[in-house]
This record gives structure tokens, sequence and C-alpha cells, in this order.
């Protein structure tokens, strides 16, 4: 377990609802990656992210699929790609990574609490 942090450290973190509208084979990543955009409703707009989720799902199978993106981290050059969201992930059963995203539809841009 990491160091415990307060509720108002929490807080900071802005982790919203999006929906990926699009997915790119990402050649130049070191590991097996998509290039993702995510729609976040009006607020927010589209982000750019890069996911690897290449293991454990098609381009189609994440196509139109809503997710759990933290959306305010500064920017991250990855290979030449700018990614302005971390879509969220855990470590699957059968190995590679699980996407984060909601049991039922949600409003795009929803804030998680």
């Amino acid at each position: 377990m990491k160091n415990k942090i307060t509720f108002e450290e929490f807080e900071k973190v802005d982790i919203r609802v999006g929906e990926i509208i699009e997915v790119v084979d990402f050649v130049k990543a070191k590991f097996p990656t998509y290039q993702l955009k995510v729609d976040f409703g009006d607020e927010l707009g589209v982000k750019q992210s890069s996911a690897r989720f290449k293991s454990n799902y098609t381009e189609e199978q994440l196509l139109g699929k809503q997710c759990l993106a933290v959306v305010n981290f500064e920017p991250r050059n990855i290979a030449g790609f700018m990614s302005e969201v971390l879509v969220l992930g855990i470590d699957a059963v059968d190995g590679g990574i699980s996407i984060i995203r909601p049991v039922d539809e949600a409003i795009l841009g929803s804030k998680l609490y």
C-alpha cells in the first residue's frame, strides 16, 4: 500500500467519464498501445490519450465504450504523441490491462465521487 493521503488531496484528482470515439494503433510505443480520442462532453471536449489496452481489446471493442480518466494531469509526450488524459485501467485476471468504466451508461464529463 502507498502512503495515505487526505480526502482533500484526493479531491484534487479530477476523474471524469468519457466515450472513446477514435482508436488507432500506436506503432511508435514501446508496449502494445493504442492512441485514443475520448469525448468528455461539452465542458472538456475531446482529449487524446495513449492506452495499453491492446492485449485485451481490439479497436472495434474499444470504440464507443465509456471509460474513466484523470483529466487534470499535465499533458505528456509519449513517443511524439501528446497524451492529455490518463484513461484508467487495472490488471486483468488473464493478463494485460482491463479498462475502468461505468457499469451503467453515464453522462459524459460526469465527475467520479
